[in-house]
């Protein structure tokens, strides 16, 4: 049987991962062997990253929903009892844009919150 050579496969492993660590610092760029690692370890912090930015933006969401509630006299928990206890159904991506945008509409918001947190009471 002839023998196999694997230049080709090697060098098209190696093309694959080099592309994937341009811009990288250093050797991390030109070596394969640290650039695989570099490659790899970048992939681990891609994939761990994309849950916790879903965390990020809600702890935002609830920061500027709190403090847009805040300025109207009632607390971030209070008013998320009395939107769900007023059947409105925005989640908090919604009313974070509209307490950032829309402030009169928000507002109104809180007002039909608060009438149904007074008339659970």
């Amino acid at each position: 049987m002839a023998r196999v050579k694997r230049g080709v496969t090697t060098r098209a492993k190696h093309k694959r991962i080099l592309e994937q660590a341009k811009g990288y610092y250093g050797r991390r760029k030109n070596t394969i062997r640290i650039a695989r690692q570099a490659v790899e370890k970048a992939g681990q912090y891609a994939y761990r990253d994309r849950k916790v930015k879903k965390r990020s933006f809600r702890a935002i969401w609830i920061q500027r929903i709190n403090a847009a509630v805040r300025a109207e006299g009632l607390t971030y928990g209070r008013f998320m009892h009395g939107v769900k206890l007023a059947n409105i159904e925005l989640d908090r991506k919604v009313l974070a844009d509209l307490a950032m945008n829309e402030a009169a509409i928000f507002s109104g918001i809180i007002k039909q919150a608060q009438a149904a947190l007074d008339k659970a009471a």
